[in-house]
C-alpha cells in the first residue's frame, strides 16, 4: 500500500493529491480570502506578492456543447474566440456556474486544472510560458499551488495556446 503524504493525510484538495500522486513538484500558498474582495484572482496575487500576470485563473466554457477548461492570467481575460479557435471550435461561450461547479466538483473562485472530478479539455494561455513557475487554484478560496508551467501541461495534458487578452 502507497504511504500518503502528509498533505493527502491532513485533508489535501484533489488538486494536490493529483500533484502528490503524479511526484510533481509543487508549492502551496495559503491566505485569508476576504468574500467581500471583487476578484479572486487578484485577491490571491495580492495575499501572496505575487506579480499578477504569474497567477492563472481557471475557467470553465462551453465550446460547441462541450466543457473546456481555460486557464489563463488574473489580469487579463478569456479570448472566446480564441479558445474556440485552439481546440477546434467554432464558437465558445462562459459555462454555467453551476454546471462548472458539479463537472469539476469545485467551488466558483476555487476551481482548479487540476483533480477535476471529470477529465475536460484544457487549454493554458501560452503566456505561462515565460515563467518558470504559476500559481492556479489549489481547489479552495485562498489555497494556491506554485508549479512550473510544463508540469501543468502533463498534468492537465494541456494545449498551449493565446488565449488571454489583456
Amino acid at each position: 500500500m502507497a504511504k500518503k503524504s502528509k498533505k493527502q493525510q491532513s485533508g489535501g484538495t484533489p488538486a494536490t493529491v493529483a500533484l502528490t500522486a503524479a511526484g510533481a513538484e509543487y508549492t502551496v500558498h495559503s491566505y485569508e480570502h476576504d468574500p467581500a474582495h471583487p476578484s479572486y484572482g487578484e485577491e490571491a496575487a495580492e495575499a501572496m506578492g505575487v506579480s499578477p500576470d504569474r497567477v492563472f485563473k481557471t475557467l470553465v466554457a462551453d465550446v460547441d456543447g462541450a466543457l473546456t477548461v481555460a486557464v489563463v492570467p488574473v489580469a487579463g481575460q478569456l479570448d472566446l474566440k480564441a479558445l474556440a479557435a485552439a481546440v477546434g471550435g467554432k464558437r465558445a461561450t462562459m459555462a454555467d456556474p453551476a454546471l462548472a461547479e458539479r463537472t469539476t466538483g469545485y467551488v466558483r473562485g476555487g476551481i482548479s486544472p487540476l483533480g477535476q472530478r471529470k477529465k475536460l479539455p484544457t487549454v493554458l494561455d501560452a503566456s505561462a510560458s515565460a515563467h518558470p513557475t504559476i500559481c492556479v487554484s489549489a481547489g479552495r478560496r485562498g489555497l494556491e499551488v506554485e508549479l512550473s508551467p510544463e508540469t501543468l501541461t502533463k498534468l492537465t495534458e494541456a494545449t498551449l495556446a493565446p488565449i488571454g487578452r489583456p
